[in-house]
């Protein structure tokens, strides 16, 4: 998002550098327009595999893991709300994305379980900079110990998810859509957290036309019984409550 390429031009002269990565399995198809539309200086990634919310425990989105310069891993991967607007401005939105002028009612209700997310921007932000800042002398560095403990733990259950997951993004690469929803829907059932995996799952099921269309995410009204899938982005997210659809930033 253009949000993030703006906080990379305001540190990157303290010896930071920010590396953004998507995570699709359309690849270049699904990452390219948000790529262009926030002109980075910056590297950006494209993981069509999803290899990194695998190895670092990502569950959902947007997510940061701070690196210092030696490579070490300072704070697991945690929620990472973009940074707040400055005064006068507007919140950031979609980027490079033109809303119709009459939403959908499905949108609308998106947008309104969206608006009630918990998303503490101005904490974070005053961290990393503050990690910026002073390195490893900031309270927010952790040690290893500590990295270790506050990373998630993987069971055999959530060892076995990534698995079937893996073999739904191949098959959704292979062209086995049938293949693809089956190991989608395990995932999904092994490994209930991963807000990443539910919603690669949901934006291959395009309804429409048009670059909206990935962002619906739920059943055609017109044949719901076409949806593959237990739940959908507006369904899900009402259950377990909007407040809770992403972590708190946690010193």
């Amino acid at each position: 998002m253009p949000v993030w390429q703006a906080l990379r031009e305001e540190l990157k002269d303290q010896n930071f550098e920010l590396v953004t990565v998507g995570l699709d399995s359309l690849g270049v198809e699904g990452c390219r327009s948000f790529i262009e539309a926030a002109k980075p200086t910056h590297p950006s990634l494209i993981d069509q595999h999803h290899q990194l919310a695998n190895l670092f425990g990502v569950i959902n989105i947007p997510s940061s893991i701070w690196v210092d310069e030696n490579g070490m891993i300072v704070r697991p991967a945690e929620p990472a709300p973009a940074p707040p607007a400055k005064p006068g401005e507007k919140a950031p939105g979609v980027p490079g994305i033109e809303l119709p002028s009459e939403l959908p009612v499905r949108m609308k209700e998106m947008l309104t379980e969206a608006a009630k997310f918990n998303s503490d921007k101005e904490s974070y932000h005053l961290a990393l900079k503050d990690w910026v800042t002073l390195g490893a002398e900031s309270k927010f560095a952790m040690s290893p110990t500590k990295v270790v403990s506050r990373s998630r733990p993987r069971s055999e259950a959530v060892a076995m998810g990534h698995a079937h997951f893996e073999l739904a993004v191949q098959f959704e690469i292979d062209g086995l859509r049938d293949l693809a929803i089956k190991h989608f829907r395990k995932a999904h059932e092994l490994v209930p957290d991963s807000w990443t995996f539910r919603r690669q799952a949901w934006s291959l099921e395009r309804v429409g036309e048009g670059p909206l269309s990935r962002f619906w995410q739920g059943p055609n009204p017109e044949s719901p019984e076409d949806w593959p899938y237990a739940g959908d982005w507006l369904k899900d997210v009402k259950e377990v409550g909007a407040e809770n659809y992403s972590e708190r930033f946690e010193p």
